[in-house]
């Protein structure tokens, strides 16, 4: 513990203790009750702050936004089901989804493809790929395309998150997947020429 007499404004640790505090209350009560797909208001009320604040507070000690965090524990449990063999109709309902569709627009905002084609390891989907510069250092783009409906699907992050992670690239490697490494195939705009680092 600092001593009193080295520390000249204490109010800013108690600030972050409390805000802390907040943001802990937040994880806990939507870990416990993710299944009900709570609201900003009530995640907000159980945390004893305004929504506005929750979401400000959230973002700055998580790093993602409640809602966020909601579809990360939310994805993450419909995957299990997926993968434990339980269809996409009852893993909609079993994550607390209104339904099918719901879980269809999750997985393909976070993993650029549908479950359906997430449950069979990317079966089918051609997945390209490459590295980019982008204000945050190198970040990696990949575009996955199904056969023959021909959906296009995007996905980008950094290496460090992008949400496939260890398991989606697994599955892309043990599925018949092709997998291609093109600058220009994942280059956000295409039409623009390639900057040299």
């Amino acid at each position: 513990m600092l001593s009193p007499d080295r520390v000249h404004d204490i109010d800013p640790l108690s600030r972050d203790a409390t805000d802390y505090e907040i943001v802990r209350r937040a994880i806990a009560f939507v870990s416990e009750r993710w299944r009900a797909q709570p609201e900003i208001e009530a995640i907000a009320a159980a945390s004893g702050v305004s929504a506005g604040d929750l979401h400000h507070l959230f973002r700055r000690w998580a790093g993602i936004t409640p809602k966020a965090f909601l579809q990360a524990l939310t994805l993450d449990h419909a995957r299990r089901l997926l993968r434990d063999s339980a269809s996409v109709l009852d893993a909609s309902f079993e994550v607390g989804l209104s339904g099918p569709g719901r879980l269809h627009d999750l997985f393909v905002t976070h993993e650029a493809m549908s479950p359906g084609e997430w449950k069979s390891g990317g079966d089918g989907l051609t997945m390209s790929y490459g590295f980019h510069p982008s204000p945050f250092g190198t970040a990696l783009l990949m575009t996955t395309v199904a056969k023959p409906s021909g959906k296009v699907g995007c996905s980008s992050g950094s290496t460090r998150k992008f949400s496939g992670g260890s398991d989606g690239a697994r599955r892309a490697a043990s599925a018949r997947t092709s997998c291609i490494a093109s600058r220009s195939a994942s280059a956000p705009n295409t039409s623009a020429p390639e900057r040299k680092r």
